[in-house]
């Protein structure tokens, strides 16, 4: 592990000489970006980045700009140690684990991406000024390591779309790969955050996967109706606050009408408790 840019920069050049060595002509380098307090959902794209290329980066970095004023940036889990030794177990022993003084040595960066319209909407309009700061510590992230490969979860089903869509307008030669949803046995989507709810807010969250359960069952019928059919679930869990719950077109993730035919991605997001949790599933509406 290194919290030095130009010592991650130097390992993983004599990453790719070594493997040369080994007669792999142009071995590609993956990036596995995180913000640590790894679960077995990060350890799934540890799995499918070694699959992707021979040289797997993982980077453990909590992002202050990803977070407003009144988020939980102090309270978020930091398990460094842990974490390095789970991706040593998974054979992954190039980690980055930079401080926010090694990323942003003036202070916080005064320059940066911004998403654009999209990042308003839903997780935006939420937490404002959060995927401007996702996709600059991203692509700051790929300018460091210059991966071939950058491998994210879909669960964050708007922050993959962001990522696509800067590589696409930036032009930058890393090819994104997203990786489907890890759930636990009972349904619920692995986060980071499941660790702050108490064992009844974890029952509770449970309508979440179960309301998007439905809505997938009812998905022939249209949009509304698979809509409808998730409002049904959701209305009878009165202790979870629901931030949102909408369809959008995958491809411009703008909000879809009962018109929509086609793949449709109904996202969802809800605080249980104190805990703020995302979700989503891909439809197929005829």
């Amino acid at each position: 592990m290194t919290d030095s840019i130009t010592n991650i920069r130097a390992r993983i050049a004599d990453a790719r000489r070594e493997a040369e060595a080994r007669g792999i002509s142009s071995p590609r380098v993956v990036l596995v970006p995180t913000m640590g307090a790894l679960h077995d959902g990060h350890l799934r794209l540890v799995d499918e980045a070694k699959k992707l290329g021979e040289i797997v980066v993982v980077s453990i970095f909590v992002n202050p700009l990803q977070f407003g004023p009144h988020e939980d940036l102090s309270a978020y889990p930091r398990t460094l140690d842990a974490d390095v030794a789970r991706l040593a177990e998974h054979d992954v022993h190039l980690v980055f684990a930079p401080t926010p003084a090694e990323m942003y040595p003036d202070g916080d960066a005064s320059t940066r991406v911004t998403a654009g319209e999209v990042g308003f909407t839903f997780e935006g309009r939420t937490r404002p000024g959060h995927f401007d700061g996702m996709l600059t510590v991203v692509s700051k992230l790929f300018h460091i390591v210059s991966p071939d490969v950058a491998v994210f979860g879909e669960k964050d089903r708007q922050q993959l779309f962001l990522v696509k869509r800067m590589v696409k307008d930036l032009n930058v030669p890393v090819e994104v790969h997203g990786v489907a949803i890890v759930r636990a046995d009972d349904g619920l989507a692995l986060s980071s955050r499941n660790a702050f709810l108490s064992e009844g807010e974890r029952r509770s969250a449970l309508v979440l996967s179960a309301a998007l359960d439905a809505a997938e069952f009812s998905q022939s019928s249209g949009v509304d109706a698979a809509l409808a059919a998730a409002h049904s679930v959701l209305d009878g869990e009165t202790s979870i606050d629901l931030d949102y719950l909408a369809a959008v077109d995958p491809e411009t993730f703008s909000p879809v009408d009962d018109t929509h035919v086609g793949q449709a991605v109904l996202l969802i997001a809800a605080r249980v408790g104190t805990t703020r949790l995302i979700d989503n599933r891909t439809l197929a509406v005829s």
